[in-house]
This record gives C-alpha cells, structure tokens and sequence, in this order.
C-alpha cells in the first residue's frame, strides 16, 4: 500500500479524501491511504523541498494544490532541481477549492488511483495533476 502526504494545502480535507476513498471502487484493493505531515515528522511550515525530499525518502506520494514557484525552496523549483528518473511524482490537484464537491473529489480519488496502480510508469515525471 501507498501512503499519500496531503500538504498544508489539503489538510484541512483528509476527511473528505479518505470518506471518498472508503467508498470509491478502490476501496477494496487497499492501494493508498492518505497520512499528514505530523505522522512523518515534518512541521505545519516546513518548507516545500524538505517536505518533497522527506516523501521521496520514505516513498511517499506528496499530494498538493501547490503550483507557485515563489523561491529556492518552492516546490516547482525542487522538482526542477532535484527530480531524477526514479523519483516519485508529485500529485496536483487541478482546483482544491473544488474538493468539497463531492463528484469532483471522487474523480480526483479515481485519477490518484490509476496513477498509483500503474506508478512505474510515472516515476521521474516530476508532476501529475489530478483529475
């Protein structure tokens, strides 16, 4: 099973996330669960390239409605700098204002889904956006 570290932009819906999942098609293959930045040890502010290198070490898929490229640490500039062949893709949410519909949030469980059951084949892509 993978583990998917929603970010500070997501949080806040971890239960509307893992309610959908719960219900989804998905629900019986276990193939992802949703974890926080507290259950990795990582600070409510930490900065975009220590959470991304902290989901890269521990093999997790960084789930974020982040697209800025605001400075050296912005999460757009890590993947840039940082990304290799084998590294994990980053989830993006298209429009997380849109999570509290409900047919919005499950074609984004669906898309997370279908990444993660064919991951391999998203390994070095540095970001998918979902859905």
């Amino acid at each position: 099973m993978i583990q998917v570290l929603l970010d500070n932009d997501l949080r806040g819906r971890l239960e509307l996330l893992d309610g959908t999942l719960i219900n989804s098609r998905w629900a019986d293959l276990d193939l992802f669960s949703f974890i926080t930045f507290e259950e990795v040890g990582l600070k409510e502010d930490a900065k975009d390239r220590e959470v991304w290198r902290r989901a890269q070490e521990l093999g997790l898929i960084l789930c974020t409605g982040n697209r800025n490229q605001d400075d050296d640490t912005s999460l757009e500039q890590t993947l840039q700098d940082e990304n290799t062949p084998f590294s994990l893709p980053v989830i993006t949410v298209g429009y997380p204002q849109r999570l509290p519909n409900p047919a919005y949030r499950e074609q984004c469980i669906d898309r997370l889904a279908e990444i993660i059951f064919d991951l391999e084949n998203y390994l070095g892509s540095a970001r998918q956006y979902i859905p």
